[in-house]
């Protein structure tokens, strides 16, 4: 496997960077992202990384636990799922509607990233990263409105802005269009396959037999 392949499916970290003290980024995402955080303080909004690169193991050890219940699974609204009343293919469209395929989360590549307004967050609360806080009245509404206004001046945008049927809508993903844009191109089904086969993913033979189905639903269905 060459490394750009094993950048695309997060199992290299060749291309990364430390970005404010540990928070490990796309090398090339640096720079813009400083001048992200300098647009939002000129505008009174203090814009932190909570996550950066997410690396294959730790997306699969996300994937194994919530596929063995230890983990708890949503519906599409946010609310806890009953994990001994669903199906495989239940539990498995119920993670893949919060929680990336592990070779397939935009954070394998770094140019994706969840960020927040710590201003916004009140002492003493814990940040969820719930589409509940951006909704009216909701602690980041007006930071999510700010990304909204925002992202594409220092060329970034959001993948999951609308529900388009796959991944549950995240106010706080943001991405950046000039590097990650050609990664998700060269994402191919094949790829994830020949990843996929070779590990030790739940469900997998379930997986695999779904991924075409799962490719087109939750990874190349993002809003541009």
């Amino acid at each position: 496997m060459s490394d750009l392949d094993r950048i695309l499916v997060g199992q290299s970290e060749s291309h990364l960077a430390s970005f404010d003290g540990g928070v490990l980024v796309h090398r090339e995402v640096v720079a813009p992202l400083r001048l992200l955080q300098e647009r939002a303080e000129r505008d009174g909004v203090e814009l932190k990384v909570a996550s950066g690169f997410r690396g294959f193991e730790t997306q699969l050890n996300i994937w194994n636990q919530k596929a063995q219940g230890k983990r708890k699974l949503l519906d599409s609204e946010g609310r806890p799922l009953d994990f001994q009343k669903l199906s495989e293919d239940e539990i498995i469209s119920a993670i893949l509607r919060w929680s990336a395929l592990p070779g397939a989360s935009r954070h394998h590549w770094g140019t994706d990233l969840d960020v927040f307004d710590a201003k916004a967050l009140k002492k003493g609360v814990r940040l969820q990263l719930v589409p509940q806080e951006a909704a009216p009245g909701g602690p980041f509404a007006e930071f999510s409105r700010w990304l909204g206004e925002n992202l594409l001046e220092e060329k970034f945008f959001r993948p999951y802005s609308r529900d388009l049927g796959g991944v549950s809508p995240e106010w706080w993903h943001i991405s950046f269009e000039p590097v990650s844009k050609p990664y998700f191109e060269k994402l191919s089904l094949s790829l994830l396959e020949k990843t996929l086969a070779a590990t030790e993913l739940e469900k997998k033979n379930l997986v695999l037999k779904r991924l075409p189905e799962i490719y087109k639903k939750y990874i190349v269905n993002i809003t541009q």
